[in-house]
């Protein structure tokens, strides 16, 4: 696979790979959702079309973001998890809700509110690190 990065720019190559519109959604369900399965993912509320989604799971894969395993006994079922360089965009999936919550609430007034929005907002690096330490249980649990 193939990576085109359109110049030097940290910021830019980042996006160049997480800029896309279904990246982060992905990282997002895996992260806060528990999504782990093609199943979960196409059951979304995002509905992200399956060759999208495909598309963008074995991107992932590629750079190391995600990992893919089949579930036990049944060879039909992967089983996707973030890696480390995964469960590191955690800060920016965070940081990306609590901006949507402060800026985009008079746009889509359905946004969520609630304890774990003003847990992000109150105590923001605690926050992140139990999500963190919350996904690495659950992933060996599984």
């Amino acid at each position: 696979m193939d990576i085109k990065f359109r110049c030097d720019c940290p910021i830019t190559s980042a996006l160049d790979i997480l800029g896309d519109r279904w990246i982060l959604v992905i990282i997002k369900q895996m992260l806060l959702e528990d999504s782990k399965t093609f199943k979960d993912f196409i059951q979304s509320d995002e509905r992200i079309a399956t060759n999208i989604l495909s598309t963008k799971l074995k991107l992932m894969e590629h750079l190391g973001i995600i990992t893919k395993s089949q579930l036990p006994g049944n060879k039909k079922t992967n089983l996707y998890y973030l890696t480390e360089t995964g469960l590191d965009l955690t800060p920016i999936v965070v940081e990306l809700a609590l901006w949507s919550g402060d800026h985009l609430r008079g746009l889509n007034p359905i946004i969520r509110t609630g304890s774990e929005l003003e847990a992000m907002k109150t105590q923001k690096t605690e926050f992140i690190e139990s999500l963190k330490t919350n996904y690495r249980k659950n992933k060996q649990s599984a």
